[in-house]
């Protein structure tokens, strides 16, 4: 990856991002070194801001590698000798919600910006880790039986299961990342469309949204006289769709709730707009009566 101290967060690609992500103790983690690069800060420094906010990063949000499992990290990748010199000490890793901790703590300008990418590319690996369980299940097996490794697999899979998406869920107050990616799951079940019903909509909307899968259309419904804070200027719809595609906002004044329709077949309720959810508490449900959705879906047309 090229380093250009003034267009970083451009020249990162999410298959740099992905390359970095380990699976050390079950869980998906990057290390301190990697982060530090992305976040356009040494490693000492990061370090140091974890260190005065360490109240935010319990251990399943943060911790340090020990020796053997140094040793087998270094086993896993290539590192030059120049590399290994520099680990004078054992790395940190960090964990998804680690990650998205961090962007609280740091003062790099494009922090909020490298956590978005990150998060979009754990949510990439466990896409792919669920759609390739057949797999990994065979995998299993195998490796059961030549290296027993079993238990690092069942802790994988446990993971993926607590973060599927369900049909209902409660955010309080201040779990901003835990509510975003949980409706980033949601809008990534998409296969052809998503509708939303939101009066207060903004580029952080659109940065949820485009988490989609390629090719699904997105269709918001918004207000025609939004506050300026909770406006999409007609250069961001714009960028959004020379760049993603299939974004179409249309002017509605009658509604008062938030509503999330996914390929017109799901229907969510939600209590927050997308772009506030975790400000404070707030809860999504899904709702299952085939009534509603169809006569939400006969107002819309």
């Amino acid at each position: 990856m090229a380093k250009d101290t003034n267009t970083d967060i451009a020249i990162i690609s999410n298959d740099d991002i992905k390359s970095k992500i380990y699976t050390i103790r079950g869980m998906q983690v990057m290390l301190d070194r990697d982060l530090a690069v992305l976040y356009a800060v040494e490693t000492r420094a990061l370090n140091q801001a974890v260190k005065r906010n360490q109240e935010r990063f319990p251990k399943d949000y943060c911790f340090q590698l020990t020796d053997e499992e140094l040793q087998i990290w270094k086993s896993q990748i290539v590192i030059t000798n120049s590399e290994k010199m520099g680990l004078r000490r054992n790395p940190f890793a960090f964990t998804e919600r680690g990650i998205a901790m961090l962007s609280t703590v740091l003062h790099s300008k494009t922090s909020i910006s490298v956590s978005m990418r990150i998060m979009d590319a754990f949510v990439f690996m466990r896409h792919f880790i669920a759609d390739n369980a057949g797999i990994f299940q065979r995998l299993d097996r195998i490796e059961t039986k030549l290296l027993n490794h079993d238990e690092k697999i069942d802790k994988i899979f446990k993971q993926l299961e607590a973060s599927t998406p369900g049909n209902a869920a409660i955010f309080f107050m201040g779990t901003f990342y835990d509510a975003k990616s949980f409706v980033g799951d949601i809008v990534a079940k998409a296969n052809e469309s998503l509708i939303l019903i939101d009066d207060y909509v903004s580029k952080v909307t659109l940065d949820i949204l485009r988490g989609r899968k390629d090719g699904v259309s997105i269709t918001i419904y918004t207000t025609s006289k939004p506050r300026n804070k909770d406006r999409l200027s007609e250069n961001e719809i714009k960028d959004f769709n020379n760049q993603y595609g299939k974004l179409e906002v249309k002017s509605d004044d009658t509604f008062h709730d938030r509503f999330l329709i996914i390929d017109n077949k799901e229907l969510y309720s939600i209590g927050a707009s997308l772009k506030d959810a975790g400000s404070k508490t707030f809860a999504i449900n899904r709702m299952d009566d085939e009534l509603i959705l169809k006569a939400l879906l006969e107002y819309l047309s």
